[in-house]
C-alpha cells in the first residue's frame, strides 16, 4: 500500500494540512500562553465564569493530563481541562477553557452536529475495528462484496470527521463571542485568541481531507481490480 504512489496521491495532502495544524498550534499556544488575562483568570475560572453565566452550574470543571488534551463529556456532563489550561492565567488558557465550554453549551441546546456525533461514536469506533478485517478477508476470498463493506464502514470514519467540522467551529464561534460579552478578554486581547482557536480548526480541516483520502484510495483500488478484472476476463 505504502509503496503505491496513488495511496500518496490522496493521503499526502491531509498529512501537509496536519502537519501545516501542529506548527500553528504549537507557535500560537507558546505565544499566548505567555500573554496573560485581565486580572490573572486562570483557564478553569474562565470556563466556571462561562458557564455559570449560561445557567450551566451542573457542569463540573476537573484538570486533567496530557497536553491539549481538554475535552467535554456530554454524559458525564464534565469540562476536563489540562493542567496548563486549567490552572494558567492565559490568552491561550482562557481560548482553549472557552471553547470547551461551547461544547457544554452546545449538549445543553442540544445542538443537532453535535448530538448526532455524540450518538454514532459507538456505530464509528465499531466499524473502524471491523472494516480492515472485512477488507482483507474480501480480498483473499476475492468476494467484492465483503471487500466493499468492508470500505463503507471505513468510510464512517471519514462522515464522523466531517461532521466533528461544524460542532468544532460553532464551539470557537461561541468562545469568541461569550469571551468579549463577558467581559473575560478584552477586545485588544481576542485576536490572541482567535489565532489559537483558528489553528485548532485546522487540525479537524486536516483530519477530515485524510480520512476522506484514505477511504477515496480504498475506493480507487478496489475500481482498479475491478477494471484489472473485467479484463483479464476478456
Amino acid at each position: 500500500m505504502f509503496e503505491d504512489p496513488l495511496f500518496w496521491v490522496f493521503v499526502a495532502p491531509g498529512l501537509l494540512l496536519g502537519l501545516y495544524a501542529q506548527s500553528r498550534i504549537k507557535l500560537n499556544v507558546t505565544k499566548y500562553s505567555h500573554v496573560a488575562t485581565t486580572g490573572g483568570i486562570t483557564g478553569a475560572q474562565v470556563a466556571r465564569a462561562l458557564l455559570d453565566a449560561q445557567g450551566l452550574q451542573n457542569v463540573k470543571i476537573e484538570s486533567t493530563d496530557g497536553v491539549l488534551s481538554d475535552h467535554y463529556d456530554p454524559r458525564a456532563k464534565v469540562l476536563r481541562l489540562s493542567q496548563k489550561v486549567y490552572f494558567a492565567p492565559s490568552v491561550a488558557a482562557a481560548g482553549i477553557a472557552a471553547h470547551e465550554a461551547g461544547h457544554a453549551l452546545q449538549d445543553a441546546e442540544d445542538y443537532l452536529p453535535m448530538e448526532a456525533r455524540t450518538y454514532i461514536v459507538p456505530v464509528v469506533q465499531l466499524a473502524s475495528q471491523v472494516a480492515p478485517w472485512l477488507f482483507v478477508a474480501g480480498l483473499m476470498l476475492q468476494w467484492n462484496m465483503l471487500t466493499w463493506i468492508g470500505v463503507i464502514l471505513f468510510g464512517s470514519s471519514f462522515f464522523f470527521a466531517l461532521l466533528t467540522l461544524p460542532v468544532e467551529f460553532d464551539a470557537s464561534a461561541r468562545a469568541k463571542e461569550l469571551l468579549v460579552s463577558q467581559g473575560i478578554i478584552g477586545r485588544d486581547q481576542i485576536e490572541g485568541v482567535d489565532k489559537v482557536l483558528d489553528a485548532a480548526a485546522w487540525t479537524y480541516v486536516a483530519a477530515a481531507v485524510s480520512a476522506v483520502g484514505v477511504w477515496l484510495f480504498y475506493v480507487f483500488m478496489l475500481l482498479g481490480r475491478g477494471r484489472g478484472a473485467s479484463g483479464a476476463d476478456r
